[in-house]
Parts: C-alpha cells; sequence; structure tokens
C-alpha cells in the first residue's frame, strides 16, 4: 500500500515536472546569460598562482622512477643469492618520537573524521593555521557542498525527485568519499602542522599512513619551496585516484548510484552542483543591486560526468582557479566561511529559501516540482533543508551504512 502510493506521488511529480520544463529552459537561458555577465565582475581582479615548471619536470622525473622501481619489486626482478626476491626496502627502525607522533595523528584523524560536520570543521581550522596549504580552504568548500547535498536528500529539494532507496544509496555514496578523502588527506595535513612544529620534515612517516608514494615529492618539494599550486594540484589528483577503485568503481556504486535512472534526474534538478557562496547573509551584492530577491551571490561549477576521474580531476582544478585565482571570489568566500559555520543546511547560503525548522517549510509532496514554475517562492515560504544534528547525521539518516562490506581501511564515516 505504501509502495503504491509512493508509486503515485512519484508518477505525479513526474508530470508536473515535465509540464514545467518548456518555462524551466527559458528560464535556464536568461539565467546563463545573466551569470556570464555576472562572471565578468567577479573575474575582474585577478590573483596570481605561482607554478614552478622545473620543480614539475624534477617530480615527474622522481615519479617515474619510482613508478619503475615499485613495478620491479611487485615483479621481483631482482634476486637473493638463493633466488627469492627482494624489495629494495629494509626495515623501518622508527625512533620512539616517530612512533608516538604516529600515534598522535591517528587519533586526532579519528576523532575528526567522525562526520561531515567534524570533517568539514577540520579542514577550516587547518587552513586559518596554515594558510600556504591553498587545498584545505578548497577541500572544506567542497566538503560543505558534499553536507549539503546528503542533507539535501531529506529535504523539500528531494522529496518528490527519487525513491527512498535511492536516496539511501546516494548518502552512502556521498558519505563514503568524503570520509575516505579526508582520511587519506588529512594526516598528510598533520605531518605538514608537526613538520612546522619541529622545524624538520616528516614526510618520511607518509607510507605509515598509506598515503601514495605519488604524494611524497610534492610534500618533499613543497618543504622547499612552499609551492602551493603544485601542491594543490597534486593533492587533488591524489584525491580523485585514492577514491576511483574504492567508491566509483565499486560495484555497488556502480549499480545503485552511477547506473541508476535516478542520478540523470539528479543531475536534471542542478543538484551536482559545487557552489562557492560570497559574503555574509545579509549582503547586498554589486552584481545583484537591480534585483529584487533576496539573494547572496553564489559561484561555482556544475560537476558532471563524476565517474570519469579525469573529469573530477579536472573539475578540481578548475575549482581551485576559481576559487585562489580571483580576488572577488577569494575574499568572498572567506567573509562567507567566517560569518557561516557549517550545519549542514542550505539556509547557510539563502535563508530567505530555506530554513531547517521543519514546521516553517513547505508542506506539499510537490515542492521541487513547485519551485520550477516560478523565479522565487512567495513570500514567507521557504523549502525545508535539514542541519546535521549534534552527533553528526541528519534526521532519519544515522541508520545509512557506510562502511559495511568493504575490505580497505576503516572509515568512521557517521
Amino acid at each position: 500500500m505504501r509502495y503504491s502510493r509512493e508509486h503515485r506521488i512519484r508518477r505525479g511529480s513526474l508530470w508536473s515536472l515535465l509540464r514545467s520544463l518548456p518555462r524551466a529552459a527559458g528560464e535556464v537561458f536568461s539565467g546563463l546569460a545573466a551569470a556570464w555577465l555576472s562572471s565578468g565582475e567577479l573575474r575582474r581582479r585577478q590573483r596570481v598562482l605561482a607554478w614552478n615548471e622545473g620543480a614539475v619536470r624534477s617530480i615527474t622525473c622522481q615519479l617515474y622512477k619510482t613508478a619503475e622501481g615499485c613495478r620491479r619489486e611487485r615483479i621481483g626482478i631482482s634476486a637473493k643469492p638463493d633466488g627469492t626476491a627482494i624489495s629494495g626496502r629494509s626495515p623501518d627502525e622508527l625512533p620512539v618520537s616517530d612512533h608516538l607522533l604516529i600515534q598522535r595523528i591517528h587519533e586526532a584523524v579519528t576523532e575528526a573524521n567522525k562526520s561531515n560536520i567534524t570533517r568539514t570543521r577540520a579542514y577550516i581550522a587547518f587552513y586559518e593555521e596554515y594558510p600556504e596549504i591553498h587545498w584545505a580552504l578548497l577541500a572544506h568548500m567542497v566538503s560543505r557542498n558534499a553536507g549539503w547535498n546528503m542533507t539535501d536528500l531529506k529535504s523539500g529539494l528531494m522529496s518528490d525527485l527519487t525513491d527512498s532507496r535511492f536516496k539511501e544509496h546516494m548518502y552512502r555514496f556521498l558519505e563514503r568519499c568524503n570520509a575516505l578523502i579526508f582520511q587519506d588527506a588529512y594526516p598528510q595535513l598533520l605531518l605538514y602542522k608537526h613538520s612546522r612544529e619541529l622545524k624538520r620534515s616528516c614526510f618520511h612517516l607518509l607510507p605509515h599512513f598509506h598515503v601514495s608514494a605519488f604524494m611524497t615529492p610534492f610534500w618533499e618539494r613543497f618543504w622547499m619551496d612552499r609551492s602551493s599550486s603544485l601542491l594543490t594540484v597534486a593533492l587533488i589528483i591524489n584525491e580523485q585516484n585514492y577514491i576511483e577503485g574504492r567508491v566509483v568503481r565499486h560495484p555497488y556504486f556502480r549499480q545503485n548510484v552511477l547506473r541508476h535512472p535516478s542520478l540523470r534526474l539528479y543531475e536534471m534538478s542542478r543538484l551536482n552542483q559545487v557552489i562557492f557562496p560570497l559574503g555574509s547573509s545579509n549582503c547586498r551584492h554589486d552584481l545583484f543591486k537591480e534585483s529584487i530577491l533576496p539573494l547572496r551571490p553564489l559561484t561555482g561549477i556544475t560537476m558532471n560526468h563524476f565517474a570519469d576521474p579525469s573529469a573530477r580531476i579536472k573539475a578540481g582544478k578548475t575549482l581551485y582557479a576559481m576559487l585562489f585565482g580571483y580576488d572577488a571570489v577569494f575574499q568572498g568566500v572567506l567573509q562567507f566561511v567566517h560569518c557561516s559555520p557549517h550545519l549542514g543546511s542550505r539556509e547557510e547560503y539563502w535563508p530567505a529559501l530555506f530554513t531547517f525548522r521543519r514546521k516553517n517549510a513547505l508542506d506539499t509532496p510537490n515542492e521541487s516540482s513547485e519551485l520550477l514554475q516560478w523565479e522565487w517562492l512567495p513570500e514567507g515560504n521557504r523549502m525545508y533543508s535539514p542541519r546535521w544534528n549534534r552527533y553528526g547525521a541528519t534526521p532519519n539518516t544515522s541508520r545509512f551504512p557506510v562502511t559495511t562490506g568493504f575490505k580497505n581501511r576503516p572509515c568512521s564515516g557517521i
């Protein structure tokens, strides 16, 4: 009975969505024209992102040598006199201080990896202490978007678009990506922190956190010349490759998310955007001084072809260039971050459109379809966008497991 009711609601919502498409298409084209004009204003003042081509060539040579060494070790091309293969690596005898440091970092990562909220806060806290690590601010903003995407699954935006099973699968997918990237990247950041405090490089400990050998020459180079852009691009490449086999190519997510028909509807609804809000919630930005709508300016990209690692890497580099390459975007994002703590609700950037209070939100079965028919909701009407609770889970999502069935290192999830 319940399934039949859900099916009727979903079918009615689909027809409503189709009827609204012509008007929505017109809004899209007019919006794109306005966005192009506004983006020109944001691009007026550029920031220099230094790029050392010589350092790139040097690291590339090191990576080729590392890859060849790993290949020879894997196939056992070298051998001892008795014919057994040798690895070329001597036993790692670390001093007690290094063992203690490894333990401290493991404990810090476990504590900060409890939820999207704790991860996102850890990134921004690190960036504020070490602003030369550009990736930390970029990761904070992308992690915010992951949190919004997860709470969307229980919000008015998704209430009538897909069935509950797809929402559960999508939640696991988003949470898994968010947790695994943090699990791999945050120990690297903490090694840099302790290197600064100890005034000596600690990057020889990277393998003890199962960090790819790909990252070692980048951190060693960064320790010498503080080339922020080179390190950021390396981290973008590394983290996308890290989740490729563990999440994107995993049969469970391939079948239930990336190849699921509902994903296309999710993308058509533009819920796959990565958004950078600019400024405080009550600002009247010059870009929108002619508008009658209570807008906070936003910039960002639409993330398409998530299954393609090269597309994700390109998107990451685009977001980095957008965030650190234009002064208006950089300053606007910093203002937003400082005045809007991350709680997971889209109310953080458009309080006139979203509310985390269920009783104050629209209560109809076709909220997203209705929104497509109008430029703005009637005054006083807002869509439901929940916050994460103090335990790090959205309402009714704590039952979504995120680690079952995976054999790689455990992550805490939520």
